[in-house]
C-alpha cells in the first residue's frame, strides 16, 4: 500500500494540538497515579443487542491444504495454503502441524486466524481448536465489536472469549500509524464481558504520552461499566482552573451512581454524585455538590431530585425537588446558560390519576428564591395545595363537552393569600367540512375565594360568575402553483373568531397566578388575554386574520403569511396593575408573520407586532438560515421589545439584540464554532461563544470559551477542552452542551453527514 505523507500544515497542527494536550494533562498528573476507566458509557440500557456467535466443542474440524503427511488417527502435517476451521474459529497458515489426538494445532508462516469476531495475524501459532487455548507471536488484531485493533509481541489465548496481549498496543484507528494507541506491558481483553484491562500503560497522542496509568480499563463494545472516568479540565473566570476525576458506578443494569469531586482553584474542593435509576414503572435522577468555599467562607450546596412513578395503572406520583444554600450559587458554580441565570427553584410533589374521560391531580408547590439585589423579583405564590380535576368527552352528538374544576391554596409569607376554588364548564358544536369550519362554544366560569392577610375594610370573601361565548370560523381555498419551479399547493385561509364577555369588576382580587398574556398569533384566538384564573377579560370583539401557505406535494411548508389583528367594539375594562398594554383604540397592534424554508439551504422566521396608535414596532423578530451542506450553518437575528421593562427603574426600556451564530469549515479538518448576542442599546456583548473544533480520522479536538450572564451585573466566562478519542473516552471539559444550545442547526463533526431541517 502506498501512502501519502501529510502536508506539513496537518502535521504542524497536528503536532502542536498534541502538545497543547499534553501540557493540558499536566495539570491532572495526580489522576494518573489512580485505576481508570477510560470510557463508561453514561447511558442508561438500551435495547439487548443480538447474541454474538459461539464455539461449539463438539464440532468437526475441516482441513484442507495442498499436500497432507502424516496418520490420520494422530498427526497430520499440512503445507502450503493450510486452512483448518472448527465452529466459529478458523486458522490460515503457510505450514500447520494437527494433532488429532489433543485436538491441537500450531501453525507457523504468515498466521491468519478468526476466533469469534475477531482476528488475528502473527508468525507463529499453536491453539486447542476445542477450549481456544493457545497463543500467537509478533501478532497483530483486529477486535470485531469495537473495531479495536493493535500489535504485540504475543497474545495468549485463555479460552474463547479471552486473551492476554502481551508488551502490546490499542486503538480504533484504522491507519497502520495510529494517531492515538494504549501502550501496556499486559492487557486483558474479555470479549465475554466486553472490557480490556490495561496493566502499567500509557496513553500515547501523536506519539506524545498524555495519561498513564497502572491499571486502566476501556470497553470493547457500548456496554456500561465502572471505573475512574477520565480527568475533566476547565477553567472559569468565577472559579479558576477546574480538575474533576469522576468514580463511575455501574451498580445494576437500571440504576448508577457518579462520584464527582471537583477541585477549584480559588474555591476549594467541591464533593459531588449523581445517581439515575429506571425501573417498568418509575424512572428518576438525583444530583448534590457541596463546597466549603475558600472566597465566601462559608459551605455551600446545591440539591436537586426528578422522580417519575407509576402507582398503578392511571396513578401517577412525580416530584422535583431543588434547593441551593444561597442566592449566588448557580452562578458561581454555574454549569449552563440555565442553571446560571435561575432564580427560582421549584419544588413540587404531584399525585395524579387519568381515566378515560378525566383526570385528577394533587400537586404540592414551592419556590425557592434566588434573589439579585440589583434586580430583585416578587416571589410566586405558593400552592398547598392545588387539587385540578378536568374531564372531557367529544362528540356526543356532535357536542363536546369540557369540565375543569380547581382547588388552591395560596401562601406566600404576610402577603395576601387564601383559598381559591373554580368551575369551568364548556360546550362547543365544532361544524368541519372540506374547505371551511365553523365553531360555536359557550364558557361558563365561576369561581370563589376566601382571603386572609387583607387590609383593613377589605373583603375576604368573593365570587364571580362569568358566561362566554365565542364563535371561530375559517375557510380554506387552495389552487394549484410553483415556487422556483417546484409544483406548489398555495392557500388561502382567512379566519373570524369573534368572543364576548360581560363584564365584572375584579379590582379587589387578588393576583395569585395571572398575567397579561403574550400577544401572538395563538393568544389572539383565545377568550381571555389574561393567563392564569385570577382575571378573566370582559370582550366584545372580533379577531380577523388571514394566512396563506406554499405546500409541496410531501407535505414541507415551503412558505407561510400571515396577517392579523384584534377589533375591540368596547374597550376592555378589566386590567392588572403593573402591566403594560400598546393598544389605545378600537383595535389591538397588527400581526404579520412571514417564514418558511424556502430552499433546502436557506429558510426564515419573521414576526412583527406594530402599534398602528403609537406607528412603530412594539416587538418584533427576524431571522434567517443559511444551512448550505452538512455541518456549516449561519443564523442570523434581529430582536425587538418596547414592553421590555428596566429591572432598576421600573420604566419601559427597549430591548434591541442581534444574534449571529454558526458552525463553518476553515479548512478540511477545522470547524469554526461561534455565537455573539450583542445588546445594541447597551453596547456590550451579552452572551458570547467562540471555538474550533479540529476532525481527524479517529479523534476530535476541541476548544471553546463561553460568555453567560449569571446575575443582572455578572457574567462568568468558561474554557473547554476535549480530546475525543473515537472508541474509547473524552478527555476533558465537555463543550457540546454549552455549543448545541448556542448554534442552531449545530452538526457534531464526529457523526456521518446529514441535512437536517430548517426549523427556527
Amino acid at each position: 500500500m502506498i501512502r501519502f505523507s501529510k502536508s506539513l500544515t496537518e502535521r504542524t497542527v497536528n503536532w502542536r494540538l498534541a502538545r497543547l494536550f499534553s501540557s493540558a494533562m499536566v495539570v491532572a498528573s495526580a489522576s494518573a497515579l489512580l485505576p481508570l476507566s477510560v470510557h463508561a458509557q453514561m447511558s442508561m440500557p438500551a435495547a439487548t443487542p443480538a447474541a454474538p456467535p459461539v464455539q461449539d466443542q463438539d464440532a468437526p474440524v475441516n482441513v484442507s491444504a495442498e499436500q497432507m503427511t502424516g496418520r490420520p488417527d494422530r498427526q497430520v502435517n499440512l503445507d502450503r495454503d493450510v486452512e483448518l476451521v472448527k465452529g466459529a474459529t478458523t486458522v490460515k497458515s503457510d505450514k500447520a502441524e494437527y494433532r488429532i489426538i489433543q485436538d491441537e494445532v500450531e501453525a507457523t508462516g504468515h498466521v491468519w486466524m478468526q476466533r469469534l469476531q475477531d482476528q488475528y495475524t502473527g508468525d507463529h501459532a499453536e491453539m486447542n481448536m476445542g477450549t481456544g487455548a493457545g497463543y500467537v507471536t509478533s501478532p497483530t488484531y483486529l477486535l470485531g465489536k469495537n473495531g479495536g485493533r493493535g500489535k504485540a509481541e504475543r497474545i495468549d489465548f485463555l479460552s474463547d472469549d479471552q486473551a492476554k496481549v502481551i508488551q502490546g498496543t490499542y486503538s480504533t484507528c484504522e491507519a497502520p500509524d495510529p494517531d492515538w494507541y494504549l501502550r501496556a506491558n499486559t492487557m486483558d481483553l474479555d470479549s465475554g464481558r466486553d472490557v480490556g484491562t490495561m496493566h502499567d500503560g500509557l496513553l500515547y497522542f501523536k506519539d506524545v504520552p498524555i495519561l498513564g496509568s497502572p491499571w486502566m480499563s476501556f470497553p470493547l463494545s457500548g456496554e456500561r461499566k465502572s471505573g475512574v472516568l477520565p480527568p475533566t479540565i476547565g477553567m472559569t473566570s468565577t472559579g479558576g482552573v477546574e480538575l474533576s476525576v469522576p468514580y463511575y458506578f455501574n451498580l445494576a443494569p437500571n440504576y448508577d451512581l457518579t462520584l464527582a469531586p471537583k477541585y477549584i482553584a480559588r474555591r476549594g474542593l467541591q464533593l459531588g454524585a449523581e445517581t439515575r435509576y429506571m425501573g417498568d414503572s418509575y424512572s428518576g435522577t438525583t444530583t448534590v455538590e457541596g463546597i466549603q468555599d475558600r472566597v465566601t467562607g462559608t459551605g455551600r450546596y446545591s440539591l436537586s431530585s426528578n422522580h417519575t412513578q407509576s402507582l398503578a395503572p392511571g396513578l401517577m406520583l412525580k416530584w422535583n425537588l431543588n434547593k441551593a444554600s444561597d442566592n449566588d450559587y448557580p452562578a458561581d458554580f454555574s454549569h449552563s446558560v440555565v442553571s446560571s441565570t435561575q432564580r427560582l427553584l421549584p419544588r413540587e410533589v404531584s399525585l395524579s390519576y387519568s381515566s378515560t374521560y378525566w383526570s385528577v391531580t394533587g400537586l404540592v408547590s414551592k419556590y425557592q428564591l434566588l434573589q439579585d439585589v440589583n434586580a430583585p423579583i416578587g416571589k410566586p405564590y405558593d400552592r398547598v395545595p392545588q387539587i385540578t380535576f378536568n374531564g372531557n368527552r367529544y362528540d356526543v352528538g356532535g357536542f363536546d363537552f369540557s369540565t375543569v374544576a380547581d382547588f388552591t391554596r395560596f401562601s406566600s409569607g404576610d402577603l395576601v393569600g387564601g383559598d381559591r376554588a373554580y368551575i369551568t364548564q364548556t360546550v362547543s358544536y365544532p361544524i368541519i367540512r372540506p374547505g371551511y369550519f365553523f365553531t360555536p362554544k359557550v364558557i361558563l366560569d365561576a369561581t370563589s375565594y376566601n382571603l386572609n392577610n387583607v387590609s383593613a375594610g377589605q373583603p375576604t370573601n368573593l365570587t364571580r360568575t362569568l358566561p362566554t361565548l365565542s364563535l371561530d370560523s375559517g375557510l380554506i381555498f387552495e389552487r394549484d402553483s410553483n415556487l422556483l419551479g417546484r409544483n406548489m399547493t398555495q392557500t388561502l385561509e382567512p379566519r373570524l373568531f369573534y368572543v364576548r364577555t360581560p363584564y365584572r369588576d375584579q379590582s379587589q382580587y387578588p393576583v395569585f397566578d395571572s398575567g397579561l398574556a403574550d400577544f401572538n398569533f395563538a393568544q389572539i384566538f383565545t377568550e381571555n388575554r389574561f393567563s392564569g384564573h385570577d382575571r378573566i377579560s370582559d370582550a366584545n370583539q372580533l379577531t380577523a386574520a388571514v394566512t396563506s401557505r406554499l405546500i409541496e406535494e410531501n407535505g414541507l411548508e415551503r412558505l407561510r403569511a400571515a396577517i392579523g389583528q384584534r377589533y375591540y367594539f368596547a374597550d376592555p375594562k378589566v386590567g392588572i396593575s403593573g402591566t403594560t398594554t400598546t393598544t389605545l383604540g378600537s383595535k389591538s397592534d397588527l400581526l404579520l408573520a412571514l417564514g418558511g424554508q424556502f430552499t433546502q439551504q436557506f429558510s426564515t422566521d419573521n414576526t412583527v407586532q406594530y402599534s398602528e396608535t403609537l406607528r412603530q414596532m412594539v416587538r418584533s423578530t427576524f431571522g434567517i438560515r443559511w444551512q448550505p451542506a452538512p455541518k456549516r450553518v449561519l443564523n442570523l437575528q434581529y430582536r425587538l421589545d418596547r414592553t421590555y421593562i428596566n429591572p432598576y427603574t421600573g420604566l419601559l426600556d427597549p430591548l434591541k439584540q442581534v444574534d449571529v451564530s454558526g458552525q463553518w469549515p476553515i479548512t478540511q479538518r477545522i470547524y469554526a464554532v461561534g455565537r455573539v448576542n450583542y445588546s445594541l442599546p447597551d453596547r456590550t456583548v451579552a452572551e458570547g461563544l467562540a471555538g474550533f473544533e479540529y476532525k481527524a480520522d479517529c479523534w476530535v479536538f476541541r476548544v471553546v470559551a463561553q460568555r453567560i450572564p449569571t446575575s443582572s451585573t455578572k457574567a462568568s466566562t468558561g474554557f473547554f477542552i476535549q480530546l475525543e478519542l473515537n472508541g474509547l473516552s473524552k478527555i476533558g471539559s465537555n463543550p457540546m452542551d454549552a455549543i448545541k444550545s448556542s448554534v442552531p442547526g449545530y452538526q457534531n463533526v464526529n457523526l456521518p453527514d446529514t441535512m437536517p431541517g430548517n426549523n427556527f
